[in-house]
């Protein structure tokens, strides 16, 4: 009775710690995006025309993946749960698929921007107005900083597919794979934020 007691303490534990975690992203993310908008305020027409210039094809493409990733992250946590092993690792496989998808079409994307001349301290943005700079400021360190929560979440979702197919993660200890599944909902969750703000901005 004892040891159950203390098992149940410790998942608490665990998923508090979690949360705690993931309030500390929120806060990180929550700042920039208050600066974007006060910076918004200040340039809305040149933050509209830094707008015109991202891919809103590859944008939508990839909120789209993302969302998918989400939902079978969390199919895959109904099915372990259920003692479906190899459904698990079929869709977490799936996931880490979408994060790679992901991944690739925002390196095309940087690219291309890139090879226009529009990135930070590029001669095309120094010479041009302020709040164009500022936006492909924000721009970068908002999609980039993004882009290195999504490379860790599929580290952690890499680790618990390891795990999953091991044995050591299974319907009776899931928690690994729950965590690692609230990250990338937060994952997902910032770029439903990230998305309107630059690509859809008007």
């Amino acid at each position: 009775m004892e040891k159950k007691i203390d098992k149940s303490i410790d998942k608490t534990g665990v998923r508090i710690g979690m949360w705690l975690f993931l309030y500390t992203e929120i806060i990180l993310f929550g700042g920039l995006f208050v600066l974007y908008a006060a910076y918004f305020h200040k340039y809305p027409e040149l933050f509209a025309q830094g707008g015109k210039e991202l891919n809103r094809v590859v944008g939508t493409v990839n909120t789209a993946v993302l969302l998918i990733s989400s939902f079978t992250v969390a199919a895959s946590i109904t099915a372990l749960q259920r003692g479906k092993k190899g459904q698990t690792i079929s869709l977490l496989l799936f996931s880490i698929f979408c994060g790679a998808v992901f991944l690739v079409n925002k390196y095309f994307e940087w690219a291309a921007k890139f090879h226009h001349d529009i990135f930070p301290n590029s001669a095309t943005l120094q010479d041009g107005p302020d709040g164009l700079n500022i936006f492909f400021g924000l721009y970068y360190v908002i999609t980039g900083l993004h882009g290195l929560h999504v490379i860790m979440g599929m580290l952690l979702l890499t680790i618990t597919l390891a795990l999953v197919i091991k044995g050591s993660v299974h319907k009776d200890r899931f928690q690994l794979l729950e965590n690692s599944g609230l990250y990338w909902h937060l994952v997902d969750l910032i770029w439903i934020f990230v998305f309107p703000l630059f690509y859809l901005v008007i």
